[in-house]
Formats: C-alpha cells, structure tokens, sequence
C-alpha cells in the first residue's frame, strides 16, 4: 500500500522520535568506539527515519527477499547512522551496536560492507553506491522485471565526483524509474564547504540536464520528506532528492560547524547532547512490506541453470589457424548465453572486445556503458548483487580509470569478469595512450583477484568459461593480433595451472600470451644453435603455477627467462619472482620487459624495439644457458 501524502500529528511525531533515536544511537556508537562521523550522520537522520518508515520495502528478517528495496550508503562514513538504522529494525541489537561498532573482528566497521547481509556494496570510497545503484536498477528493470526500488543515499561532496554523473546520465539513458538518489546537502565537506554549498538551484539544473527528475526539500521537514519519497517512487524516470540540511543537525554545539568532521564526541559531550535529544529510546520499526515475489533460499540469488536443451558448447578452432584471443573472448561470451544469468556490458568497444557477438545474440542481456569505465565496472557489481555474472569489457588501458572500483569490488567480494583488449605493445601503431601495460600489476593486486593471459584462441575459451563461475574478480587479458591455434579442442586449463607447449632442460623460456609465441620462435632458433630451450605458457598469471616453476628450477639447474608485454612492475615476471622467492637454490632469471616508453610501430617492429622479440629471447637464453 502507498504511504499516505498526508501525516496525521501522532504520526509525525513518531517519525521525530525515530529521527532523535536515529541521531542518538549515531552519537553513541562513535562514541564509544572514540572514532567516527556522527555530524554527517545527524544531518541526514530525518531522511532516514522517514524513508525507513514509510518508503522502504525491505523485509529485514529476510534479506534474501527477492523483492525487497536496496538501501546503499553511498556517503559510506555516515555508518553510524546506516548501523542506528539497523538496530532501529531489529536487525542488530543495541549491545552490537555498543560495544562492536569500529572494533576488532566487528560486523560493524568504519564503512559498510556486505558482510553485513543488509548491505549490498562495499562504500567509503565516495561516488562509487550511486553507479552500484544504476546496476541494480538496470537488473531490476530490464531483467527481474520486479517492482523494487534502489534507494541511494549520497553526500554533497561526492557529486564533485564524476562518477556520480556518469551515474546519473546512465539511469537518464535506461529511463530507470526504480532508482531514487537522496543528496544530503548539508554544506560542509571534510575541510569546510563544499563546491556548492547550498545553492540547490544550481543542482536541480545539474540533474535536470543528465535526464533525472529533481526533487528540491527541506530535509528536516519531515511531512515534505514524505511527500517527495512518495513522488520518487511514483516518477516515470531516475530521481534525485535535493535535501537541504544541517550538518550536526540536533546537538547545537557542533550544529553547522566545519570542524566536527569525523570527530566523535567526547563522552561529556555526547551525553549531553543524548540528554538535549530527548535520551536513549527502544523504538523498533518494521516498515512497508515488499511486493510479493518468487522465493529465493538464500541472500544472493542461485545462478539459473542453462536453458533447456541449450547446453554450453565453447568454439572449436583449427590447430594452427590464426585467431585473435579477443575473437574468442567474443565467440566463448556468446556461448555462455545458454546460460540466464550471465550478462555482457562494454564502454562503446564492443567492436574491438568482441562483446558484440554476445549483444547480437542477447541484446536483452547486454548493457552499453558508452566511454565511462566507472560505471561500467560499477553496473556489473550492481548486477552481481542481484545474482547475475556479469562480463564487463574494454581496452585494457581504460580500465585503469575505473580502478578504485575494482579495488572496492574486491573488498565487496563481488564475482565479477573483466576482459581488457588491446594490451601491451602487441597492439602496435595506436602508441602508448591505448596499450594496457600496467593492467597485470593493477589486477594481480586487488584483494582475491584471478589473472589470466591465454596465448590462443582454444586456452582464451576455456578460460571464459572457467571464470562465470569464479569468486572475486576475475581480469582475462586479450590480445589484438592474431596468432596461431596452439592446442586441441577440448584441452584441460585449469586456473592455477600452465602448459608446457615444447619441453627441454637447458633453458626455460616463460611467457603468457603474445609472448608465448615469441618465445616459440625462440626455442626454434635456439635449437639450431644446439640449446634446448622448453616454453611454459604461463596463462594463468594469479594464481600462479607454483609446481610449474619448481619443476623448472629443478630440471634446468634454474635458467629461466621471463618474457612478457608489460612493464617489468608488478606483471608476469614479478608473479615468478615472488613466487621462487623463498628457494634455497640458486635461480638466474632473465626478465624481459617493455622498459622503456613506446611508440608507434607494427607489433613486430614494437616488440623488438621494446626487447621481448624473438631476438632479445635469443640473446637472452644463449645468455644464460
């Protein structure tokens, strides 16, 4: 049932002692826990009360409810009022929220993350809840075709962040009416005021000209708080209420001051301030129920199994035919189709990452991000919270801009697949600005990532489909050229594993990838001059082959070169490295990097120029051997 537009007397009163508990429970925990930010908790209290109240179906005794709301903090150190809420359902009791709040081994840290099950996204790192949000709301429209709405809280200053419009412009793009932002425009940043301050005029025409619907209120009001709750969730596109608040609102010593930002108050402090706010209350609030919906068992929901008579058959490619390892991210992508709950996005180079292939085949299930890479990491988090396995695609150079959303997917253990193209000097003419050079160190590094670089067609397949159903983030690595056909239809890849594509005991010659083949070439030249060189593709990059290596070290008295398309940071050659690093023996490694800045060129021409050709493997095996 609607919430009624009109609040009867006893009503509104309820509604500001929630909102005094709501700031109370705030000042309290960060308290107690002697860190915190309880000011830019208070300021939006009065938002919270209401939408918890009257506008947010959620079943808190089931977060599973496949059609409950999502609630997300986007402004993520306003914790203590997310938690305030949490007890306020019954969700936590008052002795977690007292005595754990910022502690050691606490459910309840400085910023949310979902090892809370009420919590959809790991926030803190601002701008990044409201993208998160345009994915669920993406999923909710165009694929579960249920009734939720995806509440987002965010703080003024995060709209300094340009992820917050590409957000926004997004959900103007998809029209997606199940999505409301709630802007606390308290005035004050970190260091003092923020770009805007209050000037919501300015605002409102922001928002209007990215195609959403601006809703300007009084954010201590708490009838018209309500009357533009309702409004959102009636609206025929995205809307983003514009609340002007006070920072510290309620505590008239700290009201409106810049310089208690993420300052807990002093013990003295806070219990007069609890004693001005009316004292410690024990209301619980269950709110407006979901709409009904299909049972789900559990909080994420089960993947779907493939559809019916469609079982999962991965392209078949001619031993030694040339192909691309992106074509082949594209032909495994769309054989994965079979499957319902895998779904594709790109940042408008789907051309060139092949993810064109699955958007012809399902076009219902692939989303165009355009050219902003944020959002099209953060739309594939907020489709994983809702069950899905999504693939997000791009030049592997452009996803360094998306990185912080990486970093944060990782601390949100979302299970999600990237594919960067175009990587290293391989690509040739295009010149440093488009070669992803950096892209193994920046994935190698994220909390629980898996790596990969296949070298062909049959190995990038097989490692598709090996990663829809990995946990974490998983990074495939493509690359531009193409290159023969290595192995058979069929072949086994474990992730974690590798392949001795030609054996020998003098010298190893290790790479991934482009460099797989260079170092083919090698091994065949080196075998004219009498060195018998074996080549290890070394395709899955995180994690490593450990056993591989060792057995290395021990057949070739520890004469290895690493090659690989990258800079010698943080890439194939450190992964070896670290991993030989606790060895007794004695190692010679002969690490062959792109070490110095590229150019234009052909791929030939870049790679020799850049030491990891054929020749410098050469050079450097006879070397060692």
């Amino acid at each position: 049932m609607e919430a009624e537009r009109t609040l009867r007397e006893e009503e509104l009163t309820g509604l500001a002692e929630l909102a005094a508990q709501l700031r109370v429970d705030s000042i309290r925990c960060s308290t107690q826990a002697g860190s915190g930010h309880p000011t830019s908790s208070l300021s939006a209290a009065d938002l919270l009360a209401v939408l918890v109240s009257r506008h947010l179906r959620y079943d808190w005794s089931y977060p599973g409810n496949r059609a409950n709301d999502h609630l997300i903090f986007s402004k993520g150190h306003a914790s203590p009022l997310l938690y305030a809420v949490f007890r306020a359902t019954g969700a936590i009791s008052e002795q977690e929220l007292m005595e754990t709040y910022r502690q050691s081994n606490s459910r309840l840290q400085g910023h949310p993350t979902p090892v809370l099950p009420w919590v959809d996204t790991a926030t803190g790192s601002l701008g990044q809840g409201l993208p998160v949000g345009v994915g669920i709301a993406l999923a909710g429209r165009y694929l579960d075709k249920l009734p939720y709405h995806v509440w987002v809280l965010c703080g003024d200053s995060e709209t300094a962040e340009g992820s917050i419009w590409e957000a926004l412009d997004k959900a103007g793009h998809y029209g997606l009416r199940n999505l409301t932002a709630i802007v606390d425009v308290n005035r004050f940043g970190q260091r003092g005021p923020t770009e805007l301050e209050w000037d919501l005029d300015t605002y409102r025409r922001r928002v209007e000209a990215f195609g959403c619907h601006p809703l300007v209120v009084d954010g201590h009001d708490l009838a018209a708080i309500d009357e533009v709750l309702g409004q959102a969730r009636e609206s025929t596109g995205p809307t983003v209420v514009l609340a002007r608040t006070v920072k510290g609102k309620g505590v008239p010593e700290i009201e409106n001051r810049p310089d208690w930002h993420g300052k807990a108050l002093e013990p003295d402090r806070a219990e007069r301030a609890v004693q001005a706010l009316g004292g410690v209350r024990q209301i619980r609030v269950a709110g407006p129920r979901p709409a009904a919906a299909p049972p789900a068992p559990a909080a994420a929901p089960p993947a779907p199994a493939p559809a019916a008579g469609k079982p999962l058959e991965l392209p078949r490619y001619e031993k030694g035919a040339k192909v691309a390892t992106r074509n082949a991210y594209g032909d495994a992508l769309r054989a994965l189709g079979v499957r319902p709950d895998v779904v594709a996005l790109d940042g408008e180079v789907s051309d060139s990452t092949r993810a064109d292939k699955f958007g012809e085949a399902y076009p219902d299930r692939f989303f165009e991000m355009f050219i902003a890479e944020q959002q099209l990491v953060a739309a594939a988090v907020g489709l994983r919270v809702r069950g899905y396995r999504p693939f997000a695609a791009t030049f592997a150079a452009f996803l360094s801009r998306a990185y912080d959303f990486i970093r944060m997917a990782g601390i949100s253990r979302a299970d999600i697949a990237l594919a960067g193209s175009h990587a290293g000097v391989e690509i040739g003419p295009d010149g440093p600005s488009q070669m992803g050079l950096e892209d193994l160190a920046a994935l190698r590094a994220v909390h629980g990532s898996t790596v990969l670089y296949p070298s062909d067609a049959v190995s990038c397949a097989a490692l598709v489909a090996a990663m829809v159903d990995r946990e974490g983030v998983s990074y495939l690595r493509t690359t531009r050229g193409k290159y023969p056909v290595l192995y058979d239809n069929g072949d086994d890849f474990p992730i974690g594993g590798s392949k001795v594509v030609r054996d020998g005991s003098d010298v190893v010659l290790i790479g991934a990838g482009v460099t797989v083949h260079n170092c083919l070439a090698a091994a065949d030249e080196l075998a004219r001059e009498g060195i018998d060189a074996r080549v290890v593709d070394l395709y899955s990059v995180k994690p490593v082959d450990r056993q591989r290596l060792l057995d290395a070290v021990r057949d070739t008295g520890g004469r290895l070169v690493v090659v690989e398309d990258h800079y010698p940071q943080g890439g194939l050659g450190s992964a070896v490295l670290e991993s030989l690093a606790d060895l007794a023996e004695p190692v010679r490694v002969s690490h062959l990097a792109v070490r110095g800045l590229p150019g234009s060129g052909t791929p030939a021409q870049q790679m020799d120029r850049a030491g990891i050709g054929v020749h410098a493997i050469v050079s450097a095996a006879r070397a060692i051997a």
